[in-house]
């Protein structure tokens, strides 16, 4: 049985909006494509078996991929970051949402999350971008929250963060004081909360629902 959700706080409380980034804003899809054929490639292990052994894991809240390898006694490929696309709602959805709040970017990345966004055009939309490896500093641990929440000058009541994963975006966020939304995206969206933490304070299916929420 679900707990049951806050309703989101007035807008007009709200300042700012931080995103994670991948399966939040961008689609990873491919490169989670990429990086199963790459370690099954000459062995006897098929595509859909090791998908199969992931999902076990992600259903549970794990890094089912990470897992799934160990079981195989396999070695993580390097993430291929040319194999990201942005979702087709994220720009539009962006530019919208800029009118309206600051946003920002609470994320755990490879270096230059700065560069990709102004590869991606959705640069200019970001006041603040906190990044894991340009900080020293990773989700969960709430410093990096609390790091961005600095740096924007904000309170946690005045911030929503949105996400895909329970324990990396929203149980923390949640601790902090913070809203919080959970975009059903990416092998997140198959975790099922785990302590009253992890249920959001709403849930979206995509960034256009979002939109009309705030």
């Amino acid at each position: 049985m679900l707990w049951p959700k806050n309703e989101m706080k007035n807008a007009l409380e709200i300042k700012w909006l931080f995103f994670d980034l991948g399966s939040t804003l961008i689609d990873e899809s491919e490169c989670y494509r990429q990086r199963v054929l790459s370690m099954i490639s000459g062995t006897n292990v098929s595509y859909d078996k090791f998908f199969e052994e992931m999902m076990f894991f992600y259903k549970q809240g794990k890094k089912g991929d990470f897992l799934a390898a160990k079981k195989y006694g396999f070695s993580l490929p390097v993430w291929k970051s040319e194999c990201e696309i942005l979702y087709p709602d994220t720009a539009c959805s962006l530019a919208e949402l800029h009118e309206k709040y600051s946003l920002g970017i609470i994320a755990n990345q490879l270096p230059g999350t700065s560069e990709r966004l102004r590869s991606f055009g959705i640069d200019r939309y970001f006041d603040v971008v906190v990044a894991s490896a340009e900080e020293g500093i990773a989700k969960p641990d709430p410093q990096i929250f609390r790091l961005a929440l600095s740096r924007a000058q904000c309170k946690p009541g005045q911030a929503v963060m949105i996400g895909d994963r329970l324990d990396n975006d929203i149980a923390p966020a949640k601790r902090l004081g913070m809203t919080t939304v959970r975009i059903m995206r990416g092998f997140g969206r198959f975790a099922v909360p785990a302590c009253p933490e992890e249920f959001p304070d709403d849930t979206v299916s995509s960034l256009r629902e979002l939109c009309g929420k705030l």
